[in-house]
């Protein structure tokens, strides 16, 4: 749940109160060397290797780690060729905090684990 899939989107995407405390922590992607570097690290350079069902949850207001991330994520796995469940819940941010959504989101769990674990 929420988590960063490229680096430089990532920073050039999130809330800009919390771009300069981010870029301190990750480094800064304006700068060529480190950009390269941030691509090289970011989950989707590496989507590739995923060749498990992905279940991809995300508010759609995170001001930490922006909607932009998650998406990214599902397409490229599903352009993989791999199975992507996908939730968002357009009224959280960073994590689930409403019951209707945390009991969705749990409901979904248990239908993929359901599918994909315990199935096999």
């Amino acid at each position: 749940m929420v988590g960063i899939s490229n680096f430089v989107t990532f920073l050039t995407n999130t809330a800009g109160y919390r771009r300069e405390l981010r870029r301190v922590k990750y480094g800064d992607e304006s700068k060529p060397e480190m950009r390269e570097w941030l691509m090289s690290i970011s989950p989707l350079t590496n989507a590739h290797q995923i060749k498990a069902p992905l279940f991809v949850v995300q508010g759609a207001n995170d001001p930490r780690v922006p909607l932009s991330d998650a998406e990214q994520m599902r397409d490229k796995v599903r352009d993989n060729g791999n199975e992507v469940w996908y939730m968002v819940a357009s009224d959280e941010g960073h994590g689930f905090a409403k019951k209707i959504n945390t009991d969705h989101y749990q409901l979904g769990m248990v239908a993929f684990f359901q599918k994909f674990l315990l199935a096999k």
